[in-house]
């Protein structure tokens, strides 16, 4: 696993950052990818403060993110960015894998 597999935009990582000066030190952003939503699959993003073995690993500004090992397949090539817009502000994965998104982007089929 590389770092190159799964990206962060510079948005995604300054406001990375911003939430996790909030929670204090050790904190890191984990992404996963779980069974469900209205697609097939979701992703999860959560505080965490513990790195595993095997984790995808992902420094970018002060912002460290996390990826479980049977994450990453699901997420390889993929862009983790921020959006501000009209329907509200989200974190939103570009991800090149899925054939199929929900209309709130945090679902999706491959």
């Amino acid at each position: 696993m590389t770092e190159s597999s799964v990206t962060i935009s510079e948005r995604a990582a300054r406001r990375i950052g911003e939430i996790l000066k909030g929670e204090g030190q050790g904190a890191m952003l984990r992404i996963r990818v779980e069974g469900g939503g209205c697609s097939g699959f979701q992703y999860k993003f959560d505080v965490d403060r513990t790195k595993t073995d095997d984790d995808l690993v992902i420094a970018k500004e002060g912002a460290v993110v996390l990826v479980d090992s049977a994450s990453v397949p699901f997420l390889a090539g993929s862009e983790v960015d921020f959006v501000d817009d009209l329907i509200g502000a989200s974190f939103r994965v570009n991800n090149p894998n899925a054939t199929a998104s929900c209309g709130c982007g945090t679902s999706f089929s491959i």
